[in-house]
Order: structure tokens, then sequence, then C-alpha cells
């Protein structure tokens, strides 16, 4: 028995000093996550949320009052260009356009019958003027006749009563020829008169029937066959009867963060997601980059708005989709993902690794800020992060390595100066990280999970 106890106890001290010059090899070390600088494929996305809109719609509204007489289409129904979707009562505008062509068919008739008279004064002219002529030969024979003469004084004088009155007879026809003249013309100006109100009234009927002004799917109907509607005067909107939407283009249109607004260019690809249609994502390009801020709380753009309060905005942003598909519907919920940078085969390290080292803490303190942290107002903090060495002992210490980032991916960002590929950093954990010295020494740990800098 005695002998069963000095082994236990021999055992217990054995493991005791183990333990002992284990603490006292770790003792100073300070537990660390690590990575590797590694070249990977980065891209910067920014993110909006929105709706689906079609890139051509309208909302065809009343033009004429009374009441919907005819409404041939329903919501979802597809429509051509130039098609009648409703109408709306006319037997006014009906009458009134079979009186013009009445009052038109009248005019021309009146045109006719003066153009009638023009060529029977123009036929007077040509018998006139042709007893004008033959006057004139009996008058030149009467006055040699006379000078000789052979003619008496009183047939003399017959003769030549006869030729002026021929005279007056040919100009009384041209002017019989000039009256008809100006009657046709002031019948073919009423005429013109008359078929100008005939397009008035023509307009007036039309107007009367709602016709798609191009190819789309009826999205809205508010109205019902039998309702009155009313068209829109001045600032006092009218009735619509439907809503158009050509759903060949579709777009999603989005809201993105001021603060993101300044990385979007036009051209960008974007991935686009909608909410009703969960694991589809449909390819886009951004086509419409907004220039004026909206207030986010109410949706109102900045110039329009009378308060002067400051609060968070956004910019309009609008992602024309490259294949739209039959499922999409104007209005539903949408996230557009917004690549803005890409590159591939860049130097990266994760974002957790990124701290500001403060000299002038680093002098009274030998400490660093996190990254996420607010640096004092009068330090110069430079960017960096702890790269692992080892020393002339072997052992492993951290040296805090100025670097300078570029693109920022999803959790990585860019290297472009300040490290190698295959150098290895310190990631975490964060608590340790803010509270790391330069030159401390470090132990890789295999088992601590580093915190998100998200979670600061």
């Amino acid at each position: 028995m005695k002998k069963i106890l000095m082994i236990v106890l021999a055992v217990v001290v054995a493991v005791g000093l183990v333990a002992f010059f284990i603490y006292r090899q770790q003792s100073g070390y300070t537990k660390v996550l690590t990575a590797k600088i590694a070249r990977q494929e980065l891209a910067t996305v920014v993110s909006g949320t929105g709706q689906i809109k079609p890139k051509t719609y309208a909302n065809l509204g009343a033009t004429s009052m009374g009441r919907i007489t005819h409404l041939v289409v329903r919501e979802g129904d597809l429509v051509k260009k130039g098609q009648i979707v409703a109408t709306v009562e006319h037997v006014q505008q009906e009458a009134s356009v079979s009186g013009q062509q009445a009052a038109i068919s009248a005019a021309k008739t009146d045109i006719a019958s003066y153009v009638a008279a023009e060529k029977t004064a123009e036929a007077n002219v040509e018998h006139a003027k042709a007893d004008l002529e033959q006057k004139k030969l009996d008058w030149d024979r009467a006055q040699s006749l006379f000078k000789e003469g052979i003619l008496a004084k009183q047939d003399y004088d017959a003769k030549k009563a006869a030729y002026d009155t021929d005279v007056a007879s040919v100009d009384q026809a041209v002017a019989g020829v000039n009256q008809a003249k100006a009657n046709t013309a002031s019948a073919r100006g009423h005429l013109q008169t008359q078929m100008a109100m005939l397009r008035s009234d023509q307009n007036m009927l039309d107007l009367t029937q709602a016709v798609a002004p191009f190819d789309g799917i009826v999205t809205d109907v508010p109205v019902r066959e039998g309702e009155t509607v009313v068209e829109g005067i001045q600032n006092t909107l009218g009735s619509t009867f439907l809503t158009l939407a050509d759903m060949s283009v579709v777009t999603a249109e989005v809201k993105v963060d001021e603060t993101d607004i300044v990385n979007i260019r036009i051209g960008q690809p974007a991935d686009v997601t909608v909410d009703a249609l969960p694991g589809k994502v449909f390819k886009g390009h951004v086509t419409l980059v907004g220039d004026q801020a909206i207030l986010r709380s109410t949706g109102i753009a900045t110039s329009q708005s009378t308060t002067g309060t400051e609060e968070a905005k956004d910019f309009k942003v609008v992602v024309t989709l490259d294949q739209p598909s039959d499922e999409l519907r104007p209005g539903l919920s949408t996230t557009a993902k917004i690549t803005t940078a890409h590159k591939s085969g860049v130097l990266s390290l994760p974002i957790q690794a990124l701290t500001m080292h403060d000299p002038e803490a680093d002098k009274a303190k030998g400490g660093v800020q996190a990254a996420t942290s607010t640096p004092a107002i009068k330090s110069a903090p430079v960017q960096g992060v702890f790269k692992l060495n080892k020393d002339k002992a072997g052992k492993l210490r951290v040296k805090f390595v100025p670097v300078t980032t570029g693109i920022t991916g999803a959790t990585d960002i860019e290297v472009l100066s300040g490290l190698n590929e295959g150098d290895e950093i310190v990631t975490g954990p964060y608590k340790t990280l803010r509270a790391l010295k330069d030159g401390a020494l470090v132990k890789r740990d295999t088992l601590t999970v580093a915190a998100p800098a998200s979670g600061t």
C-alpha cells in the first residue's frame, strides 16, 4: 500500500514539474491568430434596395369627360401599339363629325357649280372676243369707205357704235370670269374652314378613345365599365384608365447610400435579386446614376425639402437587366449588388488584420489603436499590420509594418505596398490585436476564432 502511494506521488510530482516547465516556457507569449498574404480575386460591391420597374411605362388618362362605354382589357393583358383599350360615350362628338362632313360635301358641290360658272364665263369671253374681231373688221372697212366718200355718215356711225358695244361686251365677259373665279376661291376657302373644323371635331371624337401608345402589358386598371371619368384640368389630375408597361426592357431602380454613390459609374455590372424569386440572380448593368440626393426618411429630393435638418440621404441608381424574365412584375422588391471595382491576382490581407499604429500612444503606452477606433486629434496614426518574424533565438515576434491598400472586398483588402506574398501577419483576436505591442513575443493559436472587426 505504501509503495502504491509513493508511485502516485511520484506521478503527481512529475506532472507538476512538466506543467511548471510548460508554464515557464509559455510565460511572456501572446496567443494570436495568423494568416499568410496570398494572391486572390477581389471585387468591391455596393448594395442598394428598391423595386422592379419597366424602362417605359405610361398611365393612360381620360382626355374626355363621360361614362365608360367599353373597357376591353384587364390586368395582365398584352396589348399592341394603336389598340383601343377603352372608350367613353361620344354621341355628341359623332354628331359634330357627321354634321361637319355634310357641310364639307355641300361646300364641294358649291365649288363644282362655281367652277362650271367659271367655264361659262370664259366661254362668254371667247364669244365676245370673236364678235369684237368681226366688228373691228367692219369698223376698219367703214373708216376706209367713209374717207373715200362712198359710205354714208349714218352707216359709218352705226359701224362705230357696233364696235364700241362689242368692246364693252368683252370687258363685261372678262369681269364675269373674274367674278366667277372669286366665287370659286371663296368657296374653296370655306371648304378649308370646314375641313379644319372637321379635324377639330374628329380630334374630339378620338379623345373619347384610349389607345395603347406602345406594345406592353396592362399592370393596373383602377376603373370599371360604366363609371364616369373626367380629364385633368390645370393642376388637377384626371381619371386614369390603366397603366401600361413595356416589359421588354426591365430595370431595377434602387437607392444607394450617399457614401457609396461616388464609386458608381454607368456601365458597371450588377447582380440583381428579387425577394419574390429566391435563388435567382439577374445580370445587369448600371444605366443611370442620379445627381439629386433623396432624403431617406421622406423620399423627397433635397432640392424640394423645406427642412434644414441633417439626415441620411440616398441617390437613385437604375440597373437595366440584360435578360429580363416573364416572371418579373413592376413593383417587386429587389436588391442590386453593383461591382464598382474588380481585380484578379492581387495581394490581399484580411480586413480585420489592419490596424492604426499611433506613435504618440506607442511612446506613452507602447500600444496601438484598432483601425475602427477614433485616433487622437493631434496624433498621426499609421495604417499597417503586425508581421511575424523570428528573432535570433528563433522565437516569434511581431513587427508593425505600414501598408498601403487598394480596393476592398467583402472580407479582404488589396495590398499595394509593405508586404510580400507569403508573409505571415496577425489577424486576431481583436482584443489581443488592439493591445499588441511592437516586438512582442507571440505564438500561433489554432483554437481561438478571431472576432470580426465589425464586432467592436
